[in-house]
């Protein structure tokens, strides 16, 4: 996983200081959210392509480090775990809050 992607993770889970001050509307927390989600599965995405064709080039015989095939394959497997998680706790969460009584 990329350090750029670790921060933005950051970002979405610490409220910046400035928008304490700046109260954004619902809808646009909601695309806020959306468009983080949207970069962190295109992220994923990426690293699973990217695992499939260095695996294909190493199958095909072609001038590939296979200490190069292996880490794609686990960053590409450590991203996939890791938004499994999130999606599991953002889920659980969703229940917790459905379970509250008003």
């Amino acid at each position: 996983m990329d350090i750029n992607a670790i921060q933005q993770m950051n970002s979405v889970m610490k409220p910046h200081q400035t928008q304490a001050s700046n109260q954004s509307t619902p809808h646009e927390a909601q695309q806020s959210f959306k468009t983080w989600m949207n970069n962190a599965i295109s992220e994923v995405n990426d690293a699973q392509v990217h695992s499939a064709d260095m695996t294909e080039k190493m199958a095909r015989g072609e001038q590939v480090d296979l200490h190069d095939v292996m880490i794609a394959s686990e960053k590409a497997s450590v991203t996939l775990q890791t938004t499994i998680e999130v999606r599991n706790k953002a889920i659980e969460a969703y229940q917790e809050i459905m379970r509250m009584q008003v």
